[in-house]
């Protein structure tokens, strides 16, 4: 090893100590102002306020603990099992929490709130509103270094490993009672959404009563591997007019920002006019083709 590279490695190993240390004293230091042994404000107290249960210091720092940071510093496990575990207690409070709440509801309308109450963007705005978590979180210096604390896939899975981590210490009722403190301002907003709710569906389904043809999905990929562009035309089975655009870091969300687009295009008289009239020119030039291939 060079010698920068053993500088360079031991910073890195002095840096892991001292944060592991400083979140460490928060911690204990938060635990003893609960029990009134001490006042001081520390940031780790201001986290378990809004998560509204406390957690032992080693506790602590194993739910904010990414994999980058365990992967620079040998022996230290990450957060990915405390993520699994808490994922599963959030699916469990919050679908249990819609059941009781919307009694008339289906099972595949109570499934769509859940899935966006709980999804990726619901989770890591939380994480930025409710519990400030990117300051907290332990990475390792290149994820760091490019933003990852302001990361929703980061944000969210810590969200969901520090929930494992109450479930670890103060068992499902505790576990509970911080997954309603986080969620259900986002279970009663989703319940709200209509159309918004799944716009894939939205959209089909308009189109459907409409008596359109069904949402094709055009895809196209642009940028480097590492940072991909997709974006995706939205038209109807029939037509070649594209009433829906829409530009993501992934297929999924810029299909969902064309079916939206798409949505609210169909909302307008004229737009549907115009999207029937097309369909019944295709048809008529369909038909007349097939008459010239059968002549």
């Amino acid at each position: 090893m060079t010698s920068s590279s053993h500088d360079e490695a031991q910073g890195s190993e002095t840096h892991g100590r001292s944060t592991q240390a400083a979140m460490r004293t928060e911690a204990a230091g938060s635990q003893e102002a609960q029990d009134g042994t001490a006042s001081q404000e520390l940031p780790a107290r201001e986290l378990f306020k809004a998560l509204g249960q406390s957690l032992k210091p080693d506790l602590l720092i194993h739910a904010l603990t990414h994999r980058s940071f365990a992967h620079e510093h040998e022996g230290m496990p990450n957060n990915e099992r405390l993520e699994f575990l808490g994922d599963a207690v959030l699916e469990l409070v919050s679908t249990e929490t819609l059941y009781k709440d919307h009694p008339s509801m289906n099972e595949g309308q109570l499934a769509k709130m859940r899935a966006k109450a709980v999804s990726e963007d619901s989770l890591s705005a939380i994480a930025r509103s409710k519990l400030h978590l990117g300051q907290y979180i332990l990475l390792g210096r290149g994820e760091a270094e490019s933003g990852g604390s302001d990361k929703n896939s980061i944000l969210c899975d810590t969200v969901e490993a520090l929930i494992g981590a109450v479930f670890i210490e103060h068992g499902i009722e505790g576990a509970r009672k911080t997954v309603h403190t986080l969620v259900d301002d986002t279970l009663a907003e989703v319940a709200t959404e209509g159309p918004a709710l799944d716009w894939k569906t939205s959209i089909s389904v308009k189109a459907r009563q409409s008596g359109l043809g069904q949402p094709e999905y055009r895809m196209a990929v642009s940028g480097p591997d590492y940072a991909q562009v997709f974006t995706a035309d939205l038209v109807l089975e029939g037509t070649h007019s594209v009433i829906g655009h829409g530009r993501a870091s992934s297929k999924r969300k810029a299909q969902l920002a064309a079916a939206e687009q798409a949505w609210k295009a169909l909302d307008g008289p004229s737009a549907l006019k115009a999207l029937k009239q097309e369909q019944a020119e295709e048809r008529e030039l369909a038909q007349e083709e097939q008459s010239k291939q059968e002549a």
